[in-house]
């Protein structure tokens, strides 16, 4: 939102209420600013006044950045008729504005960036800004040599002109593997392995720059962004 903001449209965004029943609401004297009855649609409001609506007041949180430990089984949407959306997780007001900064498919579980700040989100999602997410990865065959030396230099995928760019690889054990990439095409990870042979059974994402996943966050659970966190991103 952006201030100065018409009264109508402020009151509309924070109730989430139609502009219809916010006007209603105007006319039938339900709103102060600073105290003061205000009867006019267009008036204008700065993100410093205080308004309030049937007694209520109503603040604009500006902008959020929330971190969110994934679990399986919800998808990265605003909303979804088939499935639970990461944002049936979060029990926060005003989420309509948000989106996720980097999604992750259903059954990929780990860390998750919302907010509702899309100049900071575009610095995670464009391949040109160079901002890796790094995962951890479990295979259905053994992790050979050659597929880790193919993941570095970048790989060709199904439907792609351009091969993939190459990737940070290292082997954790026979089966698993910890890999970042700066890109975030379509099942992305799980196209890169199949490419080389292999196939994803987990993918469990732990990083995205240097913003690490909070270990004290168990799997559904989320918490706010500190400002070192989100200073992160916009560091070039």
């Amino acid at each position: 939102m952006k201030f100065p903001c018409r009264l109508d449209k402020f009151l509309s965004h924070l109730t989430e209420l139609p502009r219809t029943k916010v006007k209603a609401g105007i006319k039938k004297r339900y709103v102060t600013v600073n105290g003061e009855l205000v009867n006019k649609f267009d008036y204008s409001v700065t993100q410093d006044d205080l308004v309030t609506w049937k007694g209520e007041p109503l603040q604009y949180l500006g902008k959020r950045y929330f971190m969110l430990n994934k679990p399986a089984g919800y998808v990265c949407a605003n909303s979804d008729e088939m499935h639970a959306t990461v944002f049936d997780l979060l029990d926060e007001p005003n989420l309509k504005d948000f989106h996720v900064a980097g999604r992750l498919d259903i059954d990929t579980t780990g860390l998750v960036l919302i907010t509702n700040d899309g100049d900071w989100s575009h610095q995670i999602t464009s391949p040109k800004k160079q901002k890796f997410k790094t995962y951890l990865v479990e295979t259905q065959e053994p992790i050979t040599e050659e597929a880790l030396e193919q993941l570095r230099e970048g790989v060709q995928l199904h439907n792609e002109k351009q091969p993939t760019l190459p990737a940070i690889v290292q082997q954790l054990e026979s089966y698993s593997l910890r890999l970042s990439i700066c890109e975030g095409k379509y099942h992305q990870v799980k196209r890169m392995l199949a490419a080389v042979g292999n196939k994803v059974v987990e993918l469990h994402r732990e990083k995205i720059a240097d913003i690490e996943l909070d270990e004290r966050l168990a799997s559904g659970e989320y918490r706010p962004l500190t400002e070192h966190e989100i200073s992160i991103i916009n560091a070039k």
